[in-house]
């Protein structure tokens, strides 16, 4: 399967099962699963892992594992993480039907745990050879060989043990209430290159605002976002999204660079996008934040985007803000 996309809309999806002669559409995600693993970028492992979701409204999402030479580990995107973010970056609240061509990790199953109705995601998982696991083939239905996330992580910690249930979950409509201070007043942090200002800042600005505002951080209330900006002006943004177990929680400029990987918005598949073709990076981040990441965020930027520009802002929670408090 060829020119892969990182978002299938519905009708894509219906029009090729129906070309294939498979049953149904969830017949198609193993194939994709298969498929899509070319799609990841591990070269530290040399193992090639992804996730493919089918959303309510019909539409299929791929997600990969990435890999980056120079940084610690946790610093990786595991496949199911970049399938969340991926959904994210659209406007889809939830996840159906998840195929993934290697058993997901504790890390994975406990992230997953984050949207809402987690327990009733159905699980498929291809055999070691990329085949079903099943002897007669790729499933034919909702209920044959998919087993839902609460067979994977059965006596599980999740977000129902720390928050209130009106807090939003991650998929859902999320608004931190978040000001900038001094103006949004860029902070120096370091002379890491100079070609940013070629680029229109105020849009870096106003995108890494957006993702921090729509960041899922209740645990900690340290939301973040980060936004990237190309060779061409084309903006990635990320959220900070957390998990409660602490340690699964992505990290906003991992989940900008997968907005970077699978197109953003446009859902193009890019599977050579070049990493020097960033140039330039904006953190926003709350003020005296328990949880920071500005330091972690220079990190990963010095490893894997070396000659890009980075500035930091700081934010406040608005004073008039009302958000559901956890337990």
């Amino acid at each position: 399967m060829d020119d892969l996309k990182f978002v299938i809309e519905s009708s894509e999806a219906q029009t090729l099962a129906n070309k294939l002669g498979l049953k149904s559409v969830l017949n198609l995600l193993p194939l994709i699963a298969k498929s899509a693993k070319k799609l990841a970028r591990p070269p530290i492992s040399g193992f090639h892992v992804a996730a493919i979701g089918l959303a309510t409204d019909g539409r299929i999402f791929i997600g990969v594992n990435v890999e980056f030479p120079g940084l610690p580990l946790h610093h990786s995107i595991h496949a199911e993480q970049c399938l969340i973010t991926n959904l994210s970056l659209h406007p889809q609240t939830h996840l159906k039907n998840v195929v993934v061509s290697a058993y997901p990790c504790g890390h994975c199953r406990q992230f997953l745990q984050e949207i809402r109705g987690a327990p009733d995601i159905q699980i498929f998982v291809l055999d070691k050879n990329g085949e079903s696991e099943q002897i007669n083939g790729y499933p034919d239905g909702e209920s044959d060989c998919f087993r839902p996330l609460s067979c994977f992580l059965p006596n599980r910690f999740g977000p129902h043990d720390l928050l209130d249930e009106k807090v939003p979950l991650i998929l859902e409509t999320i608004n931190n209430n978040l000001v900038l201070d001094d103006d949004g007043k860029i902070v120096e942090m370091g002379n890491l290159c100079n070609v940013v200002s070629r680029f229109e800042v105020g849009e870096l600005v106003s995108a890494a605002f957006e993702a921090a505002n729509r960041s899922h951080a209740p645990y900690s209330g340290s939301p973040s976002g980060v936004a990237l900006v190309d060779v061409d002006g084309k903006i990635y943004k990320g959220c900070y999204m957390e998990s409660a177990a602490f340690n699964p929680s992505i990290g906003p400029v991992q989940a900008a660079m997968i907005a970077f990987i699978t197109g953003s918005g446009t859902g193009e598949c890019d599977a050579g996008a070049d990493y020097k073709r960033i140039v330039g990076a904006v953190l926003v981040e709350v003020e005296g934040a328990v949880v920071r990441q500005e330091e972690t965020v220079r990190l990963f930027l010095n490893a894997v985007f070396p000659k890009c520009e980075f500035r930091v802002l700081r934010c406040q929670k608005s004073s008039s803000a009302e958000t559901p408090k956890g337990n």
